[in-house]
C-alpha cells in the first residue's frame, strides 16, 4: 500500500532544552510533567514541567548516551559506550553499573546500544562488540533474570551489531541491527533464532504491539510490518525515502515513524498506510516517545519536538 501527502494539523510543535547544542538520541517520560532526554557526551537532562524547563545532571562521562529506559516511575537505566547506569528514584541520583568484567572481551570493547524489560527481573542489554578501529566484529546481548543485579552474556546465530530490542510485555523478544538482521526469542532472550526481514538494509528500531504484531523501521524508508510474530515480515510500500530511526505506537491503531531530515510519518490504521507529519524542524530525529495523549521526538543539535493530541 503506497501512503503519501502531509497533515498540515500534526500536532507537532518545537521546544527547546535551553543549553542543549548536542545530538539528542533518546527520550523517555514517565508521566505527562516527568520526562528525560539524553545524546552524545553524556549528556543528560530532565523536567519536571513537561518540558517548559530542563535541568542537565552531570553523569560525568563522555560517552555518547544511545538508550533511555524505564521500566517504571522510579526504576530507569540508561547505556552509553561501555558503561549502563540504573536510577532507583526517579532520575534524581544516577549510579553506574559494570555488568562484565574486562577479561571477558580480549578482542574488543563492548558498546551497547539498547537496554529493554520484559518485567521486573527480566531484561536485556544488547550492542556489539567493537575491535580498536571502531569495527564491528561480533554481536553483542547480556542477560538479566534478577532486576540487574546479575548479567550474563548470550549466543545469539549472528555477528552483526544489534542495534534495538523490543519485548511485548511477556516473555517474547525482538532485536534488530545492521544487513537487515531480526532475532526472535520467547523464552525471555534466552534461545535466539533468526527471522526473515527479507532486506539487507540496517533495521534500527523495533516495536511489538502483542505477541503478532510488530513493525521495523530501517535505512532508505525501510517499514517492515508483520501480523504473526514475525514468521513472515511484509515491506510496507511509500514513496518516502528518509532513513528511519525510531517507530512507537501509543495504541494498536495510532504510530508514528522519526527520522532523518525531520521526517514525521504518522498512521491511524495498524501501520498499514502512513502519512507526512509537519514537525515545524528539518533536523535529523534520533529518539521518540509516544503516549495516547502526547508525544516527543528528539534529534540534532539539541532538537526537542513536542506532540499534544
Amino acid at each position: 500500500m503506497l501512503a503519501a501527502g502531509s497533515s498540515a494539523q500534526s500536532g507537532w510543535s518545537p521546544r527547546s532544552t535551553g543549553d542543549a547544542k548536542v545530538d539528542l538520541v533518546a527520550v523517555w517520560f514517565t508521566s505527562a510533567k516527568r520526562g528525560f532526554v539524553a545524546g552524545d557526551h553524556g549528556y543528560l537532562a530532565s523536567t519536571r514541567d513537561g518540558g517548559q524547563t530542563w535541568t542537565q545532571y552531570p553523569l560525568n562521562t563522555t560517552e555518547d548516551i544511545n538508550e533511555i529506559y524505564f521500566r517504571n516511575d522510579d526504576n530507569g537505566y540508561l547505556v552509553a559506550g561501555k558503561l549502563m547506569f540504573a536510577t532507583r528514584d526517579g532520575g534524581q541520583t544516577w549510579q553506574p553499573i559494570r555488568i562484565f568484567r574486562d577479561a571477558d572481551f580480549q578482542k574488543g570493547a563492548p558498546e551497547f546500544l539498547s537496554i529493554r524489560f520484559a518485567d521486573k527481573k527480566r531484561g536485556l542489554v544488547l550492542g556489539s562488540v567493537l575491535n580498536k578501529a571502531g569495527d564491528v566484529i561480533d554481536s553483542l546481548v547480556f542477560r538479566t533474570d534478577d532486576g540487574g543485579e546479575t548479567w550474563q552474556r548470550i549466543n545469539v546465530p549472528t555477528k552483526k551489531e544489534l542495534i534495538h530490542a523490543d519485548f511485548n510485555g511477556k516473555g517474547q523478544v525482538w532485536a534488530v541491527g545492521d544487513d537487515g538482521v531480526i532475532l526472535h526469542s520467547d523464552d525471555g532472550g534466552l534461545n535466539w533464532r533468526t527471522q526473515s526481514s527479507g532486506t539487507d538494509k540496517p533495521l534500527y528500531n523495533v516495536d511489538f504491539r502483542s505477541d503478532d504484531e510488530g513493525f521495523v523501521v530501517g535505512k532508505s524508508g525501510t517499514i517492515l510490518r508483520t501480523e504473526n510474530g514475525g514468521a513472515t515480515w511484509e515491506t510496507v510500500a511509500t514513496n518516502f525515502r528518509d532513513t528511519f530511526l525510531r517507530v512507537d505506537f501509543a495504541d494498536d491503531k495510532n504510530g508514528w515513524i522519526v527520522g532523518y531530515s525531520g521526517s514525521i510519518l504518522r498512521s491511524a490504521d495498524r501501520g498499514k498506510t502512513w502519512v507526512r507529519q509537519d514537525g515545524g524542524s528539518a533536523a535529523n530525529l534520533y529518539g521518540l516517545f509516544m503516549d495516547k495523549k502526547f508525544g516527543w521526538a528528539v534529534g540534532a543539535k539539541g532538537t526537542i519536538i513536542e506532540y499534544k493530541k
